[in-house]
């Protein structure tokens, strides 16, 4: 039997794992650079988006505010991709040497933190629906993910717009 996380540390998870998504932004921005692939998959990002919706039905959370939080994901790893691509094509000599597969490299590490996203939205919801309490814990996981994961601006800045739903109250 596993013991439950402490609400804050549930919501600290939940931050980190938001910035371990926004991280393997940089990997997909690897696969998708000088390729014909766009960084707007709006297939792909309905496929996300439908499972999200269907995992928060399976744990008892809002699959609105699931949805909602899970298009915040997307759109900020879409903001770190394009921040990439720019500062690629503006300094060629820092493009990735490597370019990993989308499909076996990257998305089985995305899968697997999308059910641990609804996992820890699931283990917070009453925290969440505190809004004051929530923000100022917000805050501090904020800055424990920056810290931890090493964010840079680009990925500073996408992270507050990936946790900004995550308070619901």
């Amino acid at each position: 039997m596993t013991t439950a996380l402490p609400p804050s540390s549930d919501l600290k998870e939940l931050v980190s794992l938001a910035a371990e998504r926004l991280l393997l932004a940089d990997r997909v921005a690897a696969a998708k650079f000088g390729t014909d692939q766009p960084i707007d998959d709006p297939a792909r990002e309905q496929q996300v988006l439908d499972r999200a919706a269907a995992m928060a039905t399976e744990a008892g959370l809002d699959p609105a505010e699931t949805v909602a939080f899970f298009r915040a994901q997307i759109e900020m790893s879409k903001t770190v991709q394009r921040g990439l691509f720019d500062r690629w094509t503006r300094h060629p000599e820092r493009v990735p040497a490597e370019r990993p597969d989308l499909v076996t490299e990257v998305r089985p590490h995305l899968d697997r933190i999308t059910a641990a996203f609804v996992g820890r939205l699931a283990a917070t919801a009453n925290l969440r629906a505190a809004t004051r309490r929530c923000r100022d814990l917000l805050l501090l996981a904020e800055g424990e993910a920056d810290r931890r994961h090493r964010l840079d601006p680009l990925h500073e800045k996408a992270l507050r717009g990936a946790i900004a739903p995550i308070c619901t109250g």
